[in-house]
């Protein structure tokens, strides 16, 4: 049983690391279209 939970926690470290340098190497690409906010006129500064 110890080795099987051993196991279990080499398997998650495994892919709780390769998750980790996924996400450092990825590199998403940009929007391709422009990003328009309504601010209401109550949230500007007076």
């Amino acid at each position: 049983m110890a080795s099987f939970l051993r196991f279990l926690l080499v398997v998650l470290l495994v892919l709780a690391l390769g998750g980790l340098i996924f996400l450092i190497t990825w590199d998403p690409p940009p929007p391709t279209r422009p990003v328009e906010i309504m601010i209401p006129d109550e949230k500007l500064p007076q």
